[in-house]
């Protein structure tokens, strides 16, 4: 009988500060990111799964330290890096995040585009109709309602696992992919460093860092309440990649099997499905490339909003009315309107664009760890919650190597 009510004190403790962690590792899976997995499933069929243990594995230590940070200090991260480096850093580094997040944002509604007129409606009702929805939600509840849309948008990714299983892969082949390391002469291929470098760019994004922070900030997650926000982190990075490993297996199951080697838009591996694998996995990736789109155009502009007000020292939450944070509210509203209003543009070059927010991402990265990872060391800011040995070993290791494909990929573009 103790033993059942412990076991339920900690489940009570863990839903109690479930949201942030799990919320965040989910949205990673948005438009950029299907896109980016369903592109490598098509072009490396299974050969890319590798990738996704070494991820996960730094996913989680990233993300830990974010929480962390946030539980101990009570400061979202883009207000540490200016308390600690000064304001002209802070601006370089919020410069270059909202450059990189609104191209992701761009990358949503068109994802909401593109997978709404599969079902035969427009991208001119769609997107201003999901715009208008996100805008409402957000600027009009609190945190708590906020949370639980979003908590139960993230169950909808489970359509992808579905679409996975449909498919009919190889199961053995995809298994083996995933614990095999790949042949030396892959690094010679650009096309290769690209694709891994957007992979992994879309997997740990930077935006994800301050948001997981000052979401957890804003919920009030106390040093008490820290193992449970811990596992909240471990169950959704674990999570989000289990999805992007079914998206990966279920393009190359259908797309490469069949010769279909570029996807220009995340709706035409949908597409491109419908005759190979049946109507039922073609809706489920269809639905949940909108729920994935809708979700993230909501939390992208959102994180961005957050960071910015940090930096500059400004009120910022979803708890705060507009009166009382006019800068955060009106900074999303232009974020959100000049995103869809971009989309709505004919023949812009949307999808190049999300390619390279995707790339950007993974160039940003190792910049936004060295922050981290100099932030979370200081026993004065700390206390007894600085990185152990092993943890500083994976998210430097996870900056070096990240930088290293970057570096690898800009160099073989320039000497192809």
């Amino acid at each position: 009988m103790t033993s059942w009510r412990i076991w339920r004190t900690r489940l009570i403790l863990f839903f109690a500060v479930l949201g942030p962690g799990f919320i965040t590792a989910n949205v990673d899976n948005d438009a950029g990111g299907i896109l980016t997995y369903s592109q490598a499933g098509a072009q490396y069929g299974y050969s890319l799964l590798w990738t996704m243990l070494p991820i996960t594995l730094a996913l989680i230590v990233v993300q830990e330290m974010c929480a962390r940070m946030g539980v101990v200090t009570g400061k979202g991260l883009s207000d540490l890096i200016r308390e600690e480096f000064g304001l002209r850093m802070t601006l370089i580094v919020m410069i270059l995040l909202v450059i990189v997040n609104f191209g992701n944002v761009i990358a949503e509604f068109s994802g909401i585009a593109g997978s709404m007129q599969l079902f035969h409606v427009s991208k001119y009702i769609s997107v201003p109709a999901c715009a208008t929805i996100v805008w409402f939600l957000v600027v009009k509840g609190d945190y708590k309602s906020v949370e639980k849309v979003f908590l139960v948008a993230s169950v909808f990714y489970i359509a992808y696992i579905a679409a996975g299983v449909l498919s009919g892969p190889n199961w053995h082949l995809a298994l083996v992919e995933t614990i095999k390391l790949p042949p030396r002469s892959v690094w010679r291929d650009h096309s290769y460093i690209y694709m891994t470098v957007g992979v992994i760019g879309t997997t740990i994004t930077p935006w994800m860092q301050f948001y997981l922070q000052s979401s957890i900030v804003e919920k009030g997650v106390s040093v008490r309440q820290y193992k449970a926000s811990r596992l909240d982190v471990v169950v959704g990075s674990i999570f989000t990649d289990i999805v992007a490993w079914f998206i990966v297996v279920a393009c190359a199951a259908t797309l490469y099997l069949h010769g279909i080697r570029n996807i220009v838009d995340p709706s035409d591996a949908a597409q491109a499905m419908k005759p190979l694998a049946g109507n039922y996995a073609f809706i489920l990736f269809a639905a949940g490339l909108f729920n994935a789109s809708l979700f993230a155009a909501s939390i992208l502009p959102l994180s961005t909003a957050y960071t910015v007000c940090e930096g500059l020292g400004l009120e910022s939450g979803l708890d705060k009315s507009f009166r009382e944070a006019k800068f955060f509210y009106w900074f999303y509203t232009l974020l959100l309107g000049s995103g869809a209003a971009i989309v709505l543009i004919p023949n812009f070059p949307i999808i190049r664009f999300s390619i390279l927010s995707q790339v950007l991402n993974g160039l940003l990265l190792p910049v936004i760890l060295v922050f981290m990872l100099k932030l979370i060391n200081r026993p004065e800011l700390m206390g007894k919650y600085t990185n152990s040995r092993w943890l500083n070993t994976i998210a430097w290791l996870t900056a070096i190597i990240v930088t290293i494909l970057s570096l690898l990929w800009i160099w073989n573009l320039l000497h192809s």
